[in-house]
């Protein structure tokens, strides 16, 4: 799998299979440079399914100014860099994540002017829909909910409700592999199904802008609180879980298909369909990553036998094979 492909909350800049470079020499320049890091940081504690061996390295990001510091240092001793937000799409590996994890999480700002707000990629989504909202401005009220960051969101063109992140972005600033910012625009995005340039170019987005409609604020929240009761009522949110599992097959829904196929409840080791909502594979306690990609694997391979649909994962799997 993937190894099961790739969004925001992952892009691996030098896959080092090859590659030789001395980690101890890259941490003595991060000393030098003030930046702060941990090392051998368990990744369950950075992804919403609460899976994951170590990453080597583990950076939290404080700017774009950092950012361009920390990437540069990675790609003058050829280490392999990841790029994490909230790691809700991610399923990472039990052998973790080699090299350096730089995590935007504290790249969160968001400002507001007239019916545009600028948000840093590590914003939470809720959080960016929540400030929409006070500042009377609509047009994000489907993404409130969604897991994850801003700049996942953007990745994989995030939606539901019949709203996606297209609707609304007005461009997107990103950093490519070479440590070069560059802005992008609405039709230079390649929006697309749980897909966007960024999943081809292989850059991060560290910025966008969002533009949205005046509406009433007590509106806009009472739309957001009614779409979270859906989400409750429907998705298995008291486990974790890295969300939908699968994409949607054109003219099908994987949830159903997989329940059809009696699939609803099955588990390996830790990880199950939930009963709740076959569409989501859940941690239902203790579960590996590779529980999970058993799992995903046995209900492909059913589905494809039974229904002669393929399923294709939206989950995203990182790290050590």
């Amino acid at each position: 799998m993937q190894a099961l492909s790739v969004p925001h909350s992952l892009i691996n800049f030098t896959g080092s299979d090859f590659l030789i470079y001395d980690l101890n020499h890259l941490k003595g320049e991060f000393k030098k440079a003030n930046i702060n890091f941990l090392e051998n940081e368990p990744m369950h504690r950075h992804t919403s399914f609460k899976i994951g061996g170590a990453a080597d390295v583990f950076v939290n990001i404080g700017s774009k100014e950092e950012f361009t510091r920390v990437f540069s240092l990675c790609k003058e001793e050829n280490v392999p860099v990841t790029i994490l937000g909230k790691g809700s799409n991610l399923l990472v590996s039990d052998k973790g994540i080699e090299g350096v994890v730089l995590c935007l999480e504290n790249l969160n700002k968001m400002t507001v002017s007239g019916e545009r707000i600028t948000v840093g990629a590590g914003a939470n989504l809720a959080a960016l829909c929540t400030f929409a909202a006070n500042e009377g401005l609509s047009g994000l009220e489907f993404a409130f909910g969604i897991p994850g960051s801003v700049g996942g969101a953007v990745f994989m063109n995030a939606g539901a409700y019949g709203g996606e992140m297209k609707d609304v972005l007005e461009s997107v600033t990103a950093v490519n592999s070479g440590g070069e910012i560059f802005t992008l625009f609405r039709d230079e995005l390649c929006l697309s199904y749980r897909s966007s340039a960024f999943q081809k170019n292989g850059a991060t987005v560290i910025e966008a802008v969002f533009k949205l409609k005046k509406g009433n604020t007590e509106e806009i929240k009472a739309s957001m609180t009614e779409i979270m009761k859906r989400r409750k009522d429907k998705q298995p949110l008291e486990f974790p879980s890295a969300g939908s599992t699968f994409k949607r097959p054109e003219g099908y829904f994987a949830g159903t298909l997989i329940e059809q196929c009696g699939l609803k409840g099955f588990s390996v080791g830790g990880a199950q369909v939930s009963v709740k909502h076959a569409g989501f594979v859940i941690n239902k306690g203790g579960a590996t990553a590779n529980d999970v990609l058993c799992l995903i694997k046995k209900v492909q391979e059913t589905v494809s036998r039974k229904t002669g649909v393929t399923l294709e994962p939206e989950v995203i799997f990182i790290g050590r094979e």
